[in-house]
């Protein structure tokens, strides 16, 4: 373990699918054994097989056969054996009896030993299964006898690592999670955040798609890991199909599924997070608000967790891999975004818009939200009062992109050169002209802000601020300049996301809109505020304050996920191999938390602007920050981590 990764605590689970012969609980145990060799060789911490997996769940009346039950007792005996030795959990479905009485169980295994038995609280009885047949719902009792030892027995049992008593395990079985109330919404109530589920659900048309719907929701309803393993290959085909169906969801999102109708045993693996789902956890009211005072019995276990990041890291958080799940979160934001705006501007009687228009991406983006709200409203584009207001450092690409926007989309143009004002002004306050610093460079925005405002009060408009969510984080604004406006309908949108969106955008154009777009996308970003060099944009943003998508990556990790520096650069190392080198991604890591605490004051006064996002930074929601709070901690690790990568430190 690196000093990098000693914050990093991953749990690598696996759901396992057997070969199954129905009544052969010795064949069954060798197939079981031969996973649960490979899992250990494959390290995985928590190993899931399927409901009744000893005997296979097609048995029927042979449940109640005394030799089956018998020679039960002696297959849990041998699969405990193999577990000796190893801190793996597994987790394996048996039929098990109880004075007089037949369960359907979850058998807990760990280090050569049954731990815990959690019987089946709701048995299916309908159409193809026929459980109270043969079963009795489970409840909370005494210890039950299993293979001759006396083992905690109920539906009340949670398993709670040693080490790390935050990592609690709870199990319900396959018609649980069908239920009205599932046992795991007590469960993760009480403080589990993995949750196992052996399974036997067959497979009929659009069956699969639910299941996975079912599972993804749950975990995302409890903010927790949830693993289901369902009977496969060898089940009895008298009247069913049994797929194999093995899935791995954490928080909402499928981390790993089985093929289904594959005729070998398998593993279907994937490395739980228990941090996310702890943190998320913290941020639930509802869980402190939960009547969780329910009697569960705490089962003493070792989960083992690992520092090794094996889990893919994706390098731009904020933006959908898939094409088309992206088409469709651009139609989302720009939908809300115009919405907002919308809303807004019928609320003060269908009011003009007033927009600084630079040719940068930023406004390029507020401007397209604009229009559509203008549609949206059957408001006349001429109501958009656009504005281009060229200064030191506008170039003639900007410039010639910010005129060719506001007439291609109808609005009503403006040009004020703030050239003029701004060198009054410099002189007025004895600042020499030549002396470039931000004094030089904050006058320009501020005086753009002022023709803004001014402007809207002439037309009865309002100011529609362009800054993006990126900016605001790093405090890269110019305060009461580009900082203020009366609706940010950027103020959600990461700098990584608005050029998807741009993009977006120009799909839908026509070609002539589709050039205008692309070329803007090809912009280097930059506030302009330098005079350029050789007629090319000299202040490129990136330059100064970092790479957005390494800043973007910071800001979710720290704000979505609550993560410590240690693990944030752990991630980026992954996430970014081959683009960024380990020293750019400390230098700039330690750069971000500098500006985000700094620029604090900034944010605690920002105008109204729409959520689009789990990640925000509005001072009346999602973020709450004294302006004053002390960085010092933040950036002693980030500064640790800088120094460490410079003198050649192991990252991961």
């Amino acid at each position: 373990m690196s000093e990098f990764t000693k914050n990093v605590k991953y749990v690598s689970c696996g759901c396992a699918l057997p070969e199954v012969k129905p009544a052969d609980t010795t064949a069954n145990t060798d197939s079981i054994i031969e996973l649960i060799g490979r899992a250990s060789h494959e390290k995985i911490g928590i190993l899931l097989f399927p409901e009744l997996a000893v005997t296979g769940y097609t048995c029927g009346d042979l449940f109640f056969q005394r030799e089956l039950q018998e020679d039960t007792h002696a297959a849990l005996s041998r699969i405990a054996g193999a577990t000796a030795g190893t801190d793996m959990l597994v987790c394996i479905g048996a039929p098990l009896e109880d004075r007089g009485r037949l369960y359907n169980c979850a058998v807990i295994i760990q280090d050569g030993s049954i731990i815990g038995v959690v019987p089946k609280r709701y048995l299916p009885d309908n159409r193809e299964y026929y459980e109270k047949r043969w079963f009795t719902e489970g409840g909370t009792g005494p210890d039950i006898t299993v293979a001759g030892v006396s083992v905690p027995f109920g539906t009340d049992l949670l398993f709670r690592d040693g080490a790390d008593p935050s990592i609690i395990v709870g199990s319900e079985i396959c018609e649980d999670l069908w239920a009205p109330a599932p046992p795991s919404q007590d469960m993760a109530a009480a403080g589990a955040v993995i949750i196992l589920n052996p399974s036997a659900s067959n497979e009929t048309i659009g069956k699969a798609s639910y299941r996975r719907d079912l599972i993804t929701q749950q975990s995302a309803r409890l903010d927790c890991a949830y693993l289901y393993a369902s009977s496969g290959f060898g089940e009895s085909t008298t009247d069913l199909v049994f797929g194999g169906d093995a899935i791995i969801a954490e928080n909402g999102r499928i981390l790993a599924r089985s093929q289904r109708f594959s005729m070998e045993p398998g593993i279907t693996k994937a490395q739980i997070d228990p941090q996310l789902l702890l943190h998320d956890r913290q941020m639930q009211s509802s869980y402190r608000d939960y009547e969780a005072a329910r009697a569960f019995r705490f089962i003493p276990c070792s989960i083992t967790v690992s520092d090794t990041i094996e889990r893919s890291i994706d390098p731009a958080p904020f933006v959908p891999a898939d094409s088309a799940e992206r088409s469709e979160r651009c139609l989302e934001i720009t939908s809300i975004q115009a919405t907002g705006l919308a809303s807004r501007l019928r609320h003060i009687g269908n009011a003009p818009m007033v927009i600084g228009v630079s040719g940068g991406l930023d406004s390029t983006l507020a401007l397209l939200v604009c229009a559509q709200a203008a549609q949206m409203l059957g408001m006349e584009p001429e109501k958009i009062y656009a504005v281009t207001m060229p200064g030191f450092g506008t170039t003639d690409r900007t410039y010639t992109n910010a005129v060719s926007l506001i007439h291609k989309l109808g609005a009503t143009f403006h040009e004020i050169p703030i050239g003029p004002a701004a060198s009054s002004h410099l002189k007025d306050i004895g600042h020499d002209i030549e002396i470039r610093n931000e004094v030089y460079e904050n006058a320009q925005a501020r005086e753009r802000t002022q023709v803004l405002m001014d402007l809207a009060n002439e037309t009865g408009g309002i100011v529609v601020g362009t800054g993006d969510l990126s900016e605001l984080a790093l405090g890269w604004a110019t305060y009461n300049g580009d900082h203020m406006s009366m609706y940010g309908v950027n103020s959600g949108v990461p700098k990584t996301l608005v050029r998807y969106l741009v993009d977006w955008y120009a799909d839908r154009g026509d070609e002539e809109l589709a050039e205008l777009l692309h070329d803007i996308l090809d912009t280097p970003v930059s506030p302009e505020l330098l005079p350029p060099e050789n007629g090319e944009i000299a202040q490129k943003t990136e330059d100064l304050v970092g790479p957005y998508d390494l800043h973007d990556f910071y800001l979710f990790h720290f704000l979505r996920s609550g993560f410590s520096p240690e693990k944030i650069f752990a991630l980026a190392v992954r996430a970014f191999e081959g683009t960024y080198d380990d020293k750019t991604i400390a230098r700039w890591l330690e750069t971000f938390y500098r500006r985000f605490f700094s620029q604090q004051f900034k944010r605690s006064c920002l105008p109204d602007g729409p959520k689009v996002g789990s990640v925000t930074l509005s001072p009346r929601g999602d973020w709450r920050m004294p302006s004053d709070a002390s960085s010092r901690d933040y950036m002693a690790r980030a500064a640790k981590i800088r120094r460490s990568v410079e003198e050649g430190a192991e990252c991961i």
